[in-house]
């Protein structure tokens, strides 16, 4: 029995391309470079002429001659909380729309861990990079700023200074959510931590203890959920199964306190907000949800992006250009899982 060979088909060319479209050959060049400038008439040609043969552009060639991947490197280091997903697409279309092509890679908190993913990543010979709720190394950091990538910290300030970020105005949101509580006439008031290691937990509480403190309150509890939901319900199990248990809690994401309030009414059998007024931190879409209804802070994801977007394209034009971090006003949004003030509406 013969067996039947299959001879791949011969590539072709820009040449070829250009000689059916009767243009230049770096007509065709500037028809498949994003950002380039070529007339609607030629584009038309050059993509009717390619279609017709069959061309695609060679675009790992064309980085070599440039010296431009047009590839960004997105690191994020969990996709359980709810804002990620919906901020990395976002992320994601935001960057191709301008002509960039995304990577995601996926790395814990674990410093180690994210140098090796960062590592990686500038074997990719990435534009620029994205580091979504990570920490990393202020060594790495500064590899990166030798070897010509500009780094944005998205959700998160970096530890190492001149490196620009991008997050919610985490210690006026809470201050907001101290205020609001405090509003509420609650006398017991907790709080559970995220990830201690993380900026944006240290802001958020800073922010709330400030709030506090102003008006001459204590901090009733605390524990620490890690912006984990497992580790979060235990947290809610300490802090409410006792006789002395808080009449409010800040949660520090709405992750974890969507598993606060599942233990609060599943497990103890307490009334939210009747017995307990939860507010969470982020507002994804599920704390709008009636099962939840819950008070939070919103993360305003659209600027978020826009903003990190902007300073990321800006340092790869122009690497000279002074980096700026970003903090975005973060409204609070009243719903039904806190007790609401007097003159406060939803």
């Amino acid at each position: 029995m013969s067996k039947l060979s299959i001879k791949p088909s011969p590539k072709v060319t820009s040449a070829e391309v250009a000689e059916r479209a009767g243009v230049s050959q770096s007509a065709v060049s500037r028809v498949f470079t994003p950002g380039a400038s070529a007339s609607s008439k030629t584009a038309t040609k050059v993509r009717a002429a390619a279609a017709e043969l069959g061309y695609r552009p060679n675009v790992l060639a064309r980085a070599m001659v440039s010296g431009k991947s047009r590839i960004i490197g997105l690191v994020v280091a969990y996709l359980e909380n709810h804002f990620y997903p919906e901020a990395l697409e976002k992320l994601s279309n935001a960057l191709q729309s301008k002509g960039y092509h995304v990577l995601i890679f996926m790395a814990s908190n674990m410093e180690a861990d994210v140098d090796t993913v960062i590592d990686e990543l500038l074997d990719y010979q990435v534009d620029g990079i994205i580091t979504a709720s990570i920490s990393m190394s202020s060594d790495l950091a500064q590899r990166c700023r030798d070897a010509g990538v500009p780094i944005v910290f998205f959700n998160r300030t970096a530890d190492a200074a001149g490196f620009p970020a991008v997050t919610s105005d985490n210690i006026t949101g809470g201050k907001r959510v101290a205020e609001f509580l405090l509003a509420g006439s609650h006398q017991r008031i907790g709080y559970i931590a995220g990830w201690e290691g993380a900026s944006t937990q240290r802001d958020r509480e800073h922010g709330f203890l400030a709030g506090l403190h102003a008006a001459g309150c204590e901090l009733a509890a605390r524990d620490v959920g890690d912006f984990n939901r497992t580790l979060a319900a235990n947290a809610a199990r300490r802090m409410f199964d006792r006789a002395d248990r808080p009449d409010a809690v800040f949660v520090c994401n709405d992750h974890m306190a969507f598993a606060v309030m599942d233990v609060l009414r599943g497990e103890l059998g307490l009334s939210v907000p009747g017995d307990v007024s939860v507010v969470g931190y982020d507002d994804v879409p599920t704390a709008s949800y009636g099962g939840y209804n819950l008070t939070t802070v919103r993360q305003r994801a659209n600027k978020m992006v826009d903003e990190t977007v902007e300073i990321l394209l800006e340092q790869i034009e122009t690497p000279d250009a002074p980096t700026r971090d970003v903090a975005i006003d973060a409204p609070l949004v009243v719903r039904t899982s806190a007790r609401i003030p007097k003159g406060w509406t939803i």
